[in-house]
């Protein structure tokens, strides 16, 4: 018998490997018993599932019985010769030669993993591992890696490279008090709202192209389908840009890369979803400040001059640019300066409005960027202006020279949930942390 390391993956079990050896390891999805003399199983592992065959020909009457009782998601190693399948779905089948039970599972399953019966979101979630077996759950993810992966090429291709900056801050970064309590050795610290700010000092350490994959955490009590405690994003910052323009530019690229990667390398998982990959074409529209009051009001939402919109804002705006310019993604640009942050670019000829932008994708926030201030005696009015403290940390070496920069940072669980249509960002989420969830 061969080492379990040179195992083959069920996809080896095919019509052009007939007659060959083979050896798989994998969990038991499937047993048919067919008279005392055949017992068929499907034998599922990371790339797929093949039909698996057990005769007395090869196997004692006592090992047979034994593999038609043997409990669903056990988990074994099979060997034997590849021959043809008698069935539709199966064209190829192994013909066991022997066989080793690695872990037996209870008889009983704590979910159902087989799609005869619906288990709730929350129960599945209580049994992640359980309900990760369904290979359309783990199809998510392999497509969630796989955006990562074409962000990743875009970057390293076009001379950015990859950082890590804490995500254990002394001080609170943003105006609001939606951080993480954390004991720091008797003293007080904080889980980082976004890691942004360390990406700006990176920057004026004379790094000129970077990107980042990194957790972010906000101490929000919110219950809704897109919010978490605890997201991914992977960010990129760049310096020398012209305005916040030059990072929409950019932004569209990493996307394209990213979906591309997707269809590329993710025929069979979306198959088995039953979804498409649309690469938009760059660029994507802008919408922006002040305009979007008149966009909004003709769609019959009524904002107040200088506040921000809402969800449901973004989505008449979806429908909108869906119509208008037969895109899914478009830019929101020029935000009021008074809901932004302190590090936020204003238009000096315009102060009112700020050079941010929000990237939308089906109607949802997907992320945040725009141009950041680089300016000394700018940033400092802005800090007075928003009545920051304790950001010296941080602005003190913006009296030394930092040249002007921006980036954007995009939610990873988020722009899954959107290219994939699923209805909850926690199905996006291998282990996901909301307020009322911390296990598993």
């Amino acid at each position: 018998m061969m080492q379990l390391e040179e195992r083959e993956s069920t996809t080896f079990i095919n019509t052009e490997n007939v007659n060959k050896v083979a050896l798989l390891a994998g969990f038991v999805s499937n047993i048919r018993i067919v008279g005392k003399n055949l017992v068929f199983m499907i034998l599922q592992d990371w790339y797929g599932d093949a039909q698996i065959v057990f005769s007395n020909k090869l196997l004692s009457a006592e090992l047979l019985n034994e593999m038609g009782k043997l409990p669903l998601q056990s988990v074994i190693t099979v060997s034997g010769t590849i021959q043809n399948g008698n069935s539709t779905k199966y064209s190829a089948e192994l013909l066991v030669s022997d066989v080793k039970i690695l872990a037996k599972s209870e008889l009983e399953l704590p979910i159902d993993i087989s799609g005869k019966t619906k288990t709730m979101l929350n129960k599945r979630l209580d049994w992640r591992s359980i309900d990760l077996r369904v290979p359309q759950n783990q199809a998510i993810f392999k497509i969630e890696s796989k955006l990562i992966e074409g962000a990743y090429e875009y970057g390293m291709k076009n001379g950015f490279i990859n950082i890590y900056t804490p995500s254990l801050m002394g001080v609170v970064a943003e105006s609001g008090s939606e951080m993480f309590n954390v004991d720091y050795f008797g003293k007080k610290a904080f889980l980082r709202q976004d890691p942004q700010l360390h990406r700006q000092l990176t920057i004026a350490g004379g790094f000129e192209k970077i990107f980042e994959v990194g957790p972010s955490w906000r101490a929000e009590l919110s219950h809704t389908i897109r919010h978490l405690c605890e997201h991914r994003t992977i960010a990129f910052e760049k310096a020398y840009i012209t305005d916040e323009r030059d990072t929409m530019r950019l932004e569209e690229q990493v996307i394209i890369s990213a979906l591309k990667k997707v269809k590329e390398d993710c025929k069979g998982e979306l198959e088995l979803l039953q979804k498409e990959v649309n690469i938009p074409k760059a660029p994507f529209p802008e919408l922006s400040y002040p305009k979007i009051y008149d966009i909004l009001e003709g769609l019959g939402k009524k904002i107040e001059y200088g506040k921000d919109h809402d969800w449901e804002s973004e989505q008449l705006l979806a429908k909108y640019v869906k119509e208008k310019y037969n895109s899914e993604f478009f830019f929101i640009n020029r935000f009021p300066f008074g809901v932004k942050p302190f590090y936020v670019m204003r238009v000096d000829e315009e102060p009112m409005w700020a050079r941010s932008v929000d990237m939308i994708y089906k109607g949802m926030e997907m992320s945040s960027g725009g141009q950041r201030e680089n300016r000394y005696d700018k940033l400092m009015e802005n800090v007075k202006e928003k009545g920051m403290k304790n950001v010296e940390w941080f602005t003190n070496v913006f009296k030394y020279g930092v040249p002007p920069h921006g980036g954007f940072s995009i939610g990873i669980e988020r722009l899954t949930m959107q290219l994939l249509d699923v209805e909850n960002v926690r199905e996006t989420t291998l282990y996901p942390r909301d307020p009322e969830r911390l296990v598993p």
